[in-house]
C-alpha cells in the first residue's frame, strides 16, 4: 500500500540525474555501513533493554508500527515497546502526550532517552529508512499534509533523526493529554513540515554531520536542556566550516599556487634564475592560503556573499592579503623559504587572483555601480528602507532604489530574509540584518520609514504572517510587484507560440488550416 504523491518536487527536477544517482548511492552506502556497525555495537545493550522491558510488563520486546516511507510506501517501523500490551494501547491516539497512562515506567524512561528509537537501525539496514531524514509519520498525519509538501518530504527516505526531531525532542510535553492529535496537527506538524522541507531541499553530507552532532549532543544529560536555534541545525558548525572556510581554502590554495607560479616564471624571465622548485611553491601556496583564511576569518571576509556582492566589497580583500604577506615576510626571515621579491610579487598576484575567482566578469560592473552610489545624498538625508526578502525581487528593489533617478531619495538599511544560509551575509553591498521576527526592532533601531515586501514564493498564510508583523510597525509597507514571475509567464507563452508556429511550418498548410478550424 502507498500514499499518492504524484509529481516531482522542484529540487528533484533541478538535480543532474547522474549526480543524483551517485549521491543516492553514497547516502545508501553510508547508511548500510553505520547501521551495521551500530547494530553490532549495541547488540549487548539491546539484550539488557529487552530484559528490562520483559520484567516491567508482559508482552513483546519490540513494537512494529505503520509509517509512510519514501514515495508514499508504507512500512513497519521498529521500536522497543514502551506501552502496556493491552487493547487500549492500540485503540488510542497515534500521537503520545506526556502522562499517557498507556506508557509503562520503563517505557517512559526509554522514550525520554530516545533509546526506544535505536532498533530503527534495522529499518535503515534493509533500506526502509535512512540515518538522517524527515521523521516518518503515521498515515493519518500524512493524509493531512498539503500535496506539494507531501511530494517534497516523501521524495527521500525517512530518517532515524532529523532537524525537526531534534528541535521537537520534547514533543510529548507540548501536547495536552486528551487532545494530543488535534494539537499536534495544528501547532507542531506545520513547523516540522517547514523544517523537513528545508532539509530535503538543501540536504548535504555536511548538513547530515551537523544533525548527527546535535542529536548526540542533545541526548547528553544536562546538555539536552539547551534550546538549540533552528539555524544551528540546518546551517550548523560543520556545514558552516566546510562551505565558508574549507571550500574557499581549497579554491584559494589553487589560486595562490597559480599566482606564485606565474610570478616565479615572470621573475625568472626578467630578473634571472630563482632557486624555487615546484614542491616549495606548493608549500608556499598552501601556507599563504591558510594565513589568508585565518586572517580573513578574524576580519569577516567569509561574511560576504560573493556571488551577490558589490564591486566595493573587493576592497575588503586587501587587508587580509596584506597582513598575510607581512606574516609571510617575517616568517621568511627566520626560515628562508623563498626570495623576498617572490613573496611580494606573488602576494600582489594572489590578491588579483582572489578577487578574480570571487567576481570574474562582475568586477568592472560591480565596482562601477558601487562607486556611483557613493556620489549620492548622505544616508541621513534620505528615506530609510528595509527590504523583506533577499531573493531576486528584493535585490531588484535594492538596485532600482540605488541606481535610478529617484535613488538619491532612498537609503536601503538592509535585507530581512528567513533563509538561514543568508544570515548575516552581505548581498550587493547591503547587509542581511535578520529574520522576520526582527522586523519591529530593526525598524525602530534604524528609523525605517518604508518596508518593501519583496517575497513572492510563499503560501498565502505565510505571506500574511509576515505582512502582519510589518503592519505592527510605524513604517509604511510597499509591495514589490512580481516582475520575475510575470516575465516567466510571458516567456512561457512566447515559447508555446513558437512551438506551435514550428509545428505548423513543419506539417504544411493543410494541417495549419485544420488547426485554425479547431
Amino acid at each position: 500500500m502507498t500514499i499518492n504523491i504524484s509529481g516531482k518536487n522542484q529540487h528533484e527536477e533541478q538535480v543532474n540525474p547522474i549526480w543524483a544517482w551517485v549521491s543516492q548511492l553514497a547516502y545508501r552506502a553510508r547508511d548500510i555501513a553505520l547501521a551495521f556497525i551500530g547494530l553490532l555495537i549495541l547488540a549487548p545493550f539491546f539484550a539488557l533493554f529487552a530484559l528490562l522491558i520483559k520484567r516491567d510488563s508482559p508482552g513483546p520486546v519490540f513494537y512494529w508500527g505503520p509509517r509512510v516511507g519514501k514515495n508514499g510506501k508504507l512500512f513497519e517501523i521498529l521500536k522497543f515497546r514502551t506501552m502496556y500490551e493491552q487493547p487500549e494501547s492500540y485503540q488510542g491516539p497515534q500521537i503520545t502526550a506526556k502522562g499517557d497512562p498507556r506508557v509503562t515506567p520503563v517505557g517512559q524512561w526509554l522514550r525520554n532517552t530516545k533509546i526506544n528509537e535505536l532498533p530503527q537501525l534495522w529499518n535503515v539496514l534493509i533500506g526502509e529508512m535512512s540515518l538522517i531524514g524527515p521523521r516518518p509519520e503515521v498515515p493519518e498525519v500524512v493524509e493531512n499534509w498539503p500535496k506539494e509538501i507531501r511530494q517534497i518530504i516523501l521524495s527521500v527516505r525517512p530518517g532515524v533523526t532529523s532537524p525537526a526531531s531534534v528541535i521537537y525532542r520534547d514533543e510529548e510535553e507540548l501536547l495536552p493529554l486528551g487532545d494530543e492529535m488535534q494539537t499536534y496537527l495544528d501547532s507542531v506538524a506545520p513547523r516540522k513540515m517547514y523544517l523537513d522541507r528545508i532539509y530535503v531541499n538543501n540536504r548535504s553530507f555536511w548538513m547530515d554531520l551537523d544533525v548527527l552532532f546535535w542529536t548526540l549532543l542533545v541526548l547528553t544529560p544536562r546538555l539536552g536542556e539547551y534550546k538549540l536555534p533552528e539555524e544551528q541545525l540546518l546551517w550548523g558548525p560543520i556545514a558552516r566550516l566546510f562551505k565558508r572556510y574549507i571550500n574557499w581554502f581549497s579554491i584559494d590554495a589553487i589560486t595562490a599556487f597559480l599566482a606564485f607560479g606565474i610570478s616565479s616564471v615572470f621573475l625568472r624571465v626578467f630578473f634571472g634564475p630563482l632557486d624555487v622548485g615546484w614542491p616549495r611553491l606548493v608549500v608556499i601556496s598552501l601556507g599563504f592560503a591558510l594565513l589568508f583564511s585565518i586572517v580573513g576569518a578574524f576580519l569577516g571576509i567569509q561574511r560576504v556573499y560573493w556571488s551577490k556582492s558589490s564591486g566595493l566589497d573587493a576592497v575588503y580583500m586587501i587587508p587580509p592579503v596584506g597582513l598575510s604577506m607581512v606574516i609571510a615576510l617575517v616568517a621568511n626571515t627566520v626560515i628562508d623559504i623563498c626570495p623576498v621579491r617572490l613573496l611580494i610579487l606573488g602576494s600582489a598576484s594572489v590578491l588579483v587572483g582572489f578577487v578574480f575567482v570571487r567576481y570574474r566578469t562582475r568586477i568592472i560592473t560591480g565596482l562601477a555601480s558601487r562607486l556611483l552610489s557613493r556620489w549620492r545624498v548622505p544616508a541621513i538625508a534620505r528615506e530609510r528602507v528595509l527590504i523583506v526578502g533577499g531573493g531576486e525581487a528584493g535585490q531588484s528593489a535594492a538596485w532600482m532604489m540605488q541606481n535610478n533617478g529617484s535613488g538619491s531619495a532612498f537609503h536601503v538599511v538592509g535585507f530581512i530574509d528567513d533563509d538561514i544560509y543568508k544570515d548575516r551575509l552581505r548581498i550587493q553591498g547591503i547587509d542581511v540584518l535578520g529574520r522576520r521576527d526582527d522586523i519591529p526592532k530593526l525598524v525602530e533601531m534604524h528609523d525605517v520609514g518604508i518596508i518593501v515586501f519583496a517575497i513572492h514564493e510563499l503560501t498565502t498564510r505565510e505571506r500574511q504572517k509576515i505582512i502582519d508583523i510589518c503592519n505592527q510597525t510605524p513604517a509604511r509597507v510597499v509591495m514589490m510587484p512580481d516582475f520575475m514571475g510575470r516575465l516567466n509567464t510571458v516567456a512561457s507563452i512566447i515559447s508555446n507560440i513558437q512551438a506551435v508556429e514550428k509545428c505548423l511550418h513543419s506539417n504544411g498548410m493543410g494541417k495549419q488550416s485544420k488547426l485554425e478550424t479547431i
